[in-house]
Formats: structure tokens, sequence, C-alpha cells
């Protein structure tokens, strides 16, 4: 199953059957159009370019999570959110946990690919940003809708890259195995996880929230030790031990500091 064709496939199911239940939000047309081509297109379609032009999975994976910092940034500069010193210096320190891990596990990243997924982590904290604005909407529906706008435009990029019979044969004769997959991120991923995700960013500030995307990386590699019997090098344990610590900085800091 092509990644382009199953992300397809996991907005396509995000969204159908949940718009014949759920009322549109309310919010305009072109917010929610805005947000499924950013996240779905635009993001994913360069993530899976860079992958398929020698970006390394991992390595993807952890790059993805600058989205943090550029989230921080755009809402500095957008909403006028300004970061306390405290927040910076969290985020900082988990930040520094998913550099030790990145360096730890980089395998000689193309150039050109290792600039397309961090372009891609940009373009999440775009939709980080598109998400804030959506604030009142109710989020499941915000993020069901958005689902309808990308799936076409993935097939089409699927088609162009990989060829459209694999495009053809993916669609036709799927196995359980991407099925199974699919049904996971369209509701457990998507309708879910973003729908609290956006949430999130509507009642709090962005650096409270989006430093909890840092978690991935380190749970990415807990759950190939539980489930794929993968052991945890050293430096891995160092930088989940600093992305953590950055957290609970963020999160209990303030009321540590007023105690």
């Amino acid at each position: 199953m092509p990644p382009l064709v199953l992300t397809a496939l996991r907005f396509f199911f995000s969204a159908v059957p949940a718009v014949f239940f759920l009322k549109p939000p309310k919010v305009a047309a072109r917010l929610v159009i805005a947000f499924g081509l950013v996240l779905g297109l635009v993001k994913f379609g360069m993530l899976f370019t860079a992958m398929k032009l020698g970006m390394p999975v991992g390595l993807a994976s952890l790059v993805m999570q600058m989205q943090v910092f550029f989230t921080i940034l755009l809402a500095a500069i957008v909403l006028r959110e300004m970061p306390t010193r405290l927040q910076l210096v969290a985020t900082a320190i988990a930040i520094a946990g998913v550099a030790v891990i990145a360096f730890s596990n980089a395998r000689g990243a193309p150039l050109l690919p290792f600039l397309m997924a961090l372009a891609a982590s940009f373009v999440w904290g775009i939709a980080n940003m598109l998400s804030r604005a959506a604030k009142g909407a109710d989020m499941l529906s915000f993020v069901a809708w958005s689902g309808l706008v990308s799936p076409l435009p993935l097939l089409a990029l699927a088609a162009w890259l990989d060829g459209p019979q694999v495009v053809v044969q993916a669609l036709l004769h799927p196995g359980w195995v991407p099925i199974a997959a699919t049904l996971f991120m369209a509701y457990g991923a998507t309708l879910f996880c973003f729908s609290v995700w956006g949430r999130l960013l509507n009642r709090y500030p962005a650096a409270v929230v989006t430093p909890f995307a840092l978690l991935v990386p380190v749970f990415g590699f807990l759950c190939g030790a539980v489930f794929m019997g993968e052991t945890i090098p050293l430096p891995v344990m160092i930088g989940s031990a600093l992305v953590l610590t950055g957290l609970a900085i963020n999160v209990f800091g303030p009321r540590l500091l007023r105690r």
C-alpha cells in the first residue's frame, strides 16, 4: 500500500460516514478547506515524498517534531501569544532531547529530502494555527469535514509518484493489514486525536500544548521495544529523559514556582 494512498484512505474514512451525522462546523468554509489541504495534502505530501526520495523514516518522524518550535513561533508572531521564560526553557530542554535522539539515529539523510521534511513540519505549524483560528467550532466536526478535501489530490499525487497501476492495484486489492491501519488512523489518529488536539489548542496557549508532540519519538521507540523486540540505545534513553523533563517543567513548573 503506497503511503500516499494509505493517507488518502485515512482522510476519506475520517470524513465518511461521519459527515452524514455531524453538522458542518460553524466556521468559514475556506478555513475548513485550508486546514484539509494544509494538513492532508501539503504536510503529508511533502513528508512522504521526502521519504520516497531517501529520508529515513525514523529521522523523518523526529524532524517533524520541529513543528513544536514553529507553532510557538507562529503563535508569537500572528497571535502575539508570547511564551513565558519558563516555557521557553522547558521547550528548549525537550527539543534538545529530540536532537540527541535524532543525531544518534541519523543515517546520512540527503539534503533535499531533509529540507522537505523540515518544510512539512513548518506546514504542520500552519495547520495548528488554522486549528486555533477555528476557535469555538466543534473540532470533531471540523476535522471530519476537512477530511473531504485531501483524498482526491493525494490519490493524484500518488498516481504521479508511484504510477496509476500501483494506485489502482492498492485500492482494488488491499490486504487486511492496510485495512486495519486505515481504520486505526481514520478513527483513532485523525478523528479522535486531531479533534482533541484542536480542542486543546483552542483552550490553552500553543507553548503549553504543542510540546506534548515531542513524546512521539519516545513512544515510537518504546512501542518498538515492546511489540517488536527492538533494543533502546543509551542515547535514546537520555534523549527521552530530556523530553520528559522538559514536558514536566512545562506542565508543573508554574505550580512549583508558586509553591
